[in-house]
């Protein structure tokens, strides 16, 4: 399938957002979650390996072929989650091939954020019930516990009662995903160790200390702290311009640090689209990818909200910046119906 025809895809059926029907869970704030101090410690390791990896790369004499590797990791292996645990396992956005399938595995395991099957429960009860206390990193408990500090406590008793009532028979089902699943941790070790840090020292003579702290530690927190702004400020800060109901907003800081994944309104509002953009415009980086994908024919089937579903359901829910914006496409148009008509009189 050519890549135009797959962009005319459009998703037809009556939209609404599901998780607008559970905000009446919302947040006890009484409650109080317990700390799992081996995850703080081990957490906190982490951030000072990554200060470690900075003060590395920045005055030992680490190569730039290493430096250009870390990026590549990174860039990489982020894909992993974009396009397989988050658009093609989560919310089923396209289909794959299974070469592709495999590749995105790879980079996902490669990417340390769980296993793909916990990854994928997680953002589905994410999306379901999302900034209440069933949401495993809700945004209303504030900036810290949405961006990391939910990773270091145990889950909140809505929490884990409403992952039990999941329906997970699907993903169960999936042996390439429950694979991945039992052998997570030695395929994390090989992929996500072994490998970033192995590359530099065999085919460029790089030192252990700088392979493990800049292309192994330096490269992975970063690209955590990257991902983990969706969950922070795409929930905290921006505007809504498709769903004020939504806690979800457009952040330009989480679209700078996620190579334009950060349209995170527009995600909630509609989040089968592949483009994680509106109207076509400022599509992400990973959406540009699976365009190539499936120019290749590795990827079919890419889902997108049509435009008159777009634009009914801002007229009706976004905020103030949502009307700016149907304002001015509608000048747009009519500007351009004008021009046409001026030409057609020539």
């Amino acid at each position: 399938m050519g890549t135009e025809v797959i962009h005319d895809k459009i998703n037809n059926k009556l939209h609404d957002v599901e998780e607008v029907f559970h905000k009446k869970l919302g947040t006890d704030m009484n409650y109080r979650h317990s700390y799992i101090w081996q995850l703080v410690v081990g957490h906190a390791a982490l951030q000072i390996s990554w200060f470690i990896g900075l003060y590395t790369l920045i005055f030992y004499d680490t190569k730039l072929a290493t430096t250009i590797w870390a990026f590549f990791i990174a860039a990489s292996s982020t894909q992993g989650i974009s396009l397989g645990a988050h658009r093609y396992y989560t919310h089923k956005a396209f289909k794959a091939t299974k070469s592709l399938k495999i590749l995105l595995f790879f980079f996902q395991t490669m990417a340390g954020q769980n296993s793909m099957f916990t990854w994928v429960c997680d953002h589905k009860l994410h999306h379901t019930y999302s900034d209440t206390d069933a949401d495993p990193h809700n945004s209303k408990r504030g900036f810290f516990f949405s961006h990391m500090g939910w990773l270091m406590v145990k889950k909140h008793p809505l929490l884990i009662q409403k992952r039990k009532q999941m329906d997970i028979s699907e993903l169960l089902a999936d042996k390439m995903l429950m694979f991945q699943y039992k052998y997570f941790l030695p395929l994390y070790f090989i992929i996500a160790v072994v490998l970033p840090v192995s590359v530099p020292m065999y085919f460029w003579n790089e030192t252990l200390w700088t392979s493990f702290f800049v292309a192994y530690c330096f490269q992975y927190v970063t690209s955590l702290h990257f991902t983990w702004t969706i969950n922070s400020f795409a929930h905290l800060w921006g505007t809504k311009p498709y769903d004020k109901r939504l806690q979800a907003t457009n952040s330009n800081i989480s679209w700078f640090l996620t190579l334009a994944d950060g349209w995170h309104n527009f995600h909630h509002a509609y989040p089968w689209d592949y483009r994680m953009s509106e109207f076509g415009n400022f599509t992400s980086t990973p959406a540009y990818l699976l365009d190539f994908f499936a120019y290749l024919g590795l990827a079919y089937d890419l889902k997108t909200a049509s435009p008159n579903i777009i634009r009914e359901h801002m007229k009706k829910h976004g905020d103030e910046t949502g009307q700016k914006m149907l304002a001015k496409k509608e000048n747009l148009k009519t500007s351009r119906n004008l021009l046409e008509d001026l030409l057609a009189l020539d």
